[in-house]
């Protein structure tokens, strides 16, 4: 009797009959013999089935397969290293389970807006599948990176009266006639929950309504934002270093057939290693005005600057000490110039850009509350956040890094939309 198997485990049912259960991916015929491509979701698998050693039934549902097909498929195991995973399937029977007529997406270009509209269905495709495969060994890789340290992971909340940058990019929403908006961070939470914990941090989705078009951007995505009490910024930035070293790594051990899928080199993904270069914003704003650009001294690093700068490095740079007027309000001021903040963004090679962006946190209170007034901002929503500077205070700082443009860098995809499973976008809320 055949056992139901799955792709990824036939090395164990070498000369066994097992059924799989899957997707018809190709299939093509020569004569009496026929092959089959099926995907059941752990990889794929070819079929040969043999008209003389299948009976009519059989034979008839194979000519029936189209595209994305769901079928049952029962055969011998047996080794192929010419086939897709080294195994092949001589098949015995043949079950059409769900039909799939005039499938939209064929084996030939589409345009990215039909991609995008049909994205319930792109993402079966191989190489829509390999970075999504990715994203989820970089997503455990998170945990099992803080787990490894003894950090406690926090939930923080997705609706909040208390926001951490600037107002232009928040989604406002109605909670019972008070204003309250989508979260863009939860730095402000994970903060409390360092003094109670020290070593913590959030992962989950954020939101900007910032009406960017840009290939880095998404108005929905996932960032992760570890903080840590007694850290300075150097402390900050060698946890950084450490941890993206670590999601590369990870990447390169576990995730080299679906690299291979996306045709990435991987050359210098194996150089990332600490330590990271670092570089002072203003030696980069020189820099930057020796290579051509307008930039002024103050002004935030934009995507063009940032890729000038990340050029002349092998693996990922800090820029540290941004102006104080380009930086948000809960940053440290730097006590060797005032006109700064302990900050650093830590800028991803081959023009990725800014993956990370991470400060030591201000923790005196009058300094902090005189910047929530500087920007205007609500001091009563900030009420507890001003708590946490009068009961205690301590050095803490921590970063955010985006899930989405590290997953588009270390799979060397040109954007973000591809790495997240449904991506919302300035003009996309669909599917």
């Amino acid at each position: 009797m055949a056992v139901v198997a799955e792709v990824r485990h036939l090395d164990r049912h070498v000369g066994d009959v097992v059924t799989i259960r899957g997707w018809v991916e190709t299939k093509r015929s020569h004569g009496k013999v026929a092959f089959v491509v099926v995907r059941d979701g752990s990889g794929v698998v070819q079929g040969v089935l043999s008209q003389r050693d299948v009976d009519p039934e059989t034979w008839a549902h194979f000519d029936a397969l189209t595209q994305e097909t769901s079928v049952r498929m029962t055969g011998l195991v047996r080794p192929e290293p010419r086939a897709p995973g080294g195994y092949e399937l001589a098949v015995q029977t043949l079950e059409i389970v769900g039909p799939s007529t005039d499938y939209p997406i064929q084996p030939k270009e589409h345009g990215v807006d039909f991609l995008l509209d049909h994205r319930h269905l792109w993402l079966r495709s191989s190489q829509q599948r390999a970075i999504l495969r990715v994203r989820h060994e970089l997503e455990q890789a998170i945990h099992d990176f803080f787990y490894q340290r003894e950090f406690v992971r926090i939930d923080t909340p997705i609706l909040t009266g208390a926001i951490g940058e600037a107002a232009g990019g928040l989604f406002r929403v109605d909670y019972f006639g008070e204003p309250a908006y989508l979260a863009q961070t939860g730095q402000l939470y994970v903060e409390a929950a360092a003094a109670a914990f020290g070593k913590v941090y959030c992962f989950g989705p954020t939101f900007r309504a910032e009406k960017s078009k840009t290939r880095r951007h998404l108005n929905e995505f996932w960032m992760v934002e570890p903080e840590v009490a007694w850290y300075d910024s150097a402390d900050n930035m060698r946890l950084q270093e450490e941890f993206v070293s670590y999601l590369v790594e990870r990447a390169l051990e576990r995730c080299r057939d679906e690299l291979a899928v996306l045709e990435r080199d991987t050359t210098r993904l194996e150089r990332v290693a600490p330590p990271f270069p670092r570089l002072d914003y203003t030696e980069a704003v020189r820099l930057l005005r020796e290579r051509g650009s307008t930039i002024e001294w103050g002004q935030d690093l934009g995507a063009p600057d940032e890729t000038l700068l990340a050029e002349s490095f092998d693996r990922p740079v800090f820029i540290v000490n941004y102006p104080k007027t380009a930086k948000a309000f809960y940053m440290k001021e730097n006590p060797a110039d005032p006109r700064t903040v302990l900050c650093d963004d830590l800028l991803a090679p081959e023009g990725y850009g800014e993956i990370i962006g991470g400060s030591q946190r201000e923790d005196d209170y009058d300094r902090l509350l005189a910047r929530i007034r500087e920007e205007g901002l609500p001091e009563a929503a900030y009420g507890w956040y001003l708590d946490l500077r009068k009961y205690g205070t301590f050095p803490h700082s921590g970063f955010g890094l985006g899930l989405e443009r590290t997953v588009a860098w270390i799979c060397g995809r040109p954007h973000v939309r591809e790495t997240i499973p449904f991506p919302r976008t300035l003009t996309r809320l669909y599917p």
